[in-house]
């Protein structure tokens, strides 16, 4: 699956505000979105007036962006949420938030949704007792997310523990540090989303 390698904190300048994609350097003041709270490039500090069409462009762009996925998997996931019952901006963010890489990322067992889907990947994580390699993978209520007895002693789920307060966790989720476990309680709800998305211009940009 085709992923962006490049630069992140560009895309947080881009879309004109934090997406946290470097985990804990967005909260201190290294952050590049402090320093420099302007678009990239030459003419980035220039003042910008986007028409109906940019605006609907960034906001699907800022939110594909946030989590990590290419044009055709985006695209791809509001089709579908598209065909599921209810409000379609609604369910495409419920879809999202289902992912695996997003609920462990949510769960504080990642410090990034980058760094969750390379641990997902690298099959350290458990559903229901079954390994799941697969970022994408939707969890449903009642699952259980677990790391795995082989990798629980690594460092790099202690240090996204330690994190994970100043994020917070969602009511919808329930994480048991101790034993490294989350559990999903119900479906994502539109309140569990604490960035600033509009997500019916998502809609009509898809829907024009």
């Amino acid at each position: 699956m085709a992923r962006y390698t490049g630069p992140v904190c560009k895309l947080c300048r881009r879309e004109a505000m934090k997406l946290f994609l470097k985990g804990e350097r967005c909260y201190t003041d290294k952050c590049s979105f402090d320093r420099r709270p302007y678009p990239p490039g030459q003419h980035g500090q220039r003042r910008m007036k986007f028409t109906e069409y940019g605006i609907r462009l960034r906001e699907k762009q800022k939110v594909r962006r946030i989590y990590g996925m290419m044009e055709k998997q985006f695209h791809a996931v509001f089709n579908e949420a598209e065909r599921v019952k209810g409000v379609t901006g609604e369910n495409l963010l419920a879809l999202l938030e289902r992912r695996l890489d997003s609920a462990v990322y949510r769960l504080g067992l990642a410090r990034t949704r980058s760094e969750a889907r390379q641990l997902v990947r690298h099959r350290h994580f458990s559903v229901n007792g079954h390994t799941v390699n697969i970022p994408s993978f939707l969890v449903n209520p009642g699952d259980k997310i677990q790391v795995r007895e082989r990798s629980r002693q690594k460092a790099v789920f202690t240090a996204s523990v330690e994190q994970a307060g100043r994020r917070g966790t969602p009511e919808w989720l329930e994480l048991d540090s101790a034993s490294l476990e989350g559990t999903i309680k119900a479906q994502p709800n539109r309140e569990a989303l604490t960035l600033p998305i509009q997500e019916q211009l998502i809609v009509e940009f898809y829907s024009r």
